[in-house]
């Protein structure tokens, strides 16, 4: 059975793992999982992401969760740019998560970043999600 949000099914297991205080989580492998991956990575959300190569091409990332004070990094983490409904914004109405203090990780034609960097850059896009 083909899988409708693979994004959202990342998102899901980083939150689902971090209620139950997992140290790591699995999820398959994709090239925007990874670049979603690289900017939660840089922003300080996780400690890192490790790639494993399975038969017939298929890669799988095993992504180190981060805690503070035995608290999850990771407050929130929503999808905002569904399958069933995309949302675009353009550089001046990037949204702003809890007044600046979270990221909200944006797929623009430079590549997939952060809101600061996008403003930094100029460049709009497809908002991704939202982590706080």
């Amino acid at each position: 059975m083909s899988m409708v949000d693979p994004l959202g099914d990342m998102l899901t297991r980083i939150r689902n793992a971090q209620m139950r205080r997992k140290t790591s989580v699995t999820t398959p492998g994709s090239t925007l999982r990874a670049h979603v991956l690289d900017v939660l990575k840089t922003e300080g959300y996780i400690r890192g992401y490790s790639s494993a190569e399975f038969d017939a091409g298929r890669t799988e990332f095993e992504i180190e969760l981060k805690y503070f004070d035995g608290a999850p990094v990771i407050r929130e983490i929503a999808r905002v740019s569904k399958p069933g409904r995309r949302v675009y914004a353009s550089v001046k109405n990037l949204p702003r998560v809890s007044n600046g203090l979270g990221v909200a990780i944006v797929s623009t034609p430079k590549g997939v970043m952060a809101d600061h960097e996008a403003r930094e850059q100029n460049v709009g896009g497809e908002v991704l999600c939202t982590v706080f």
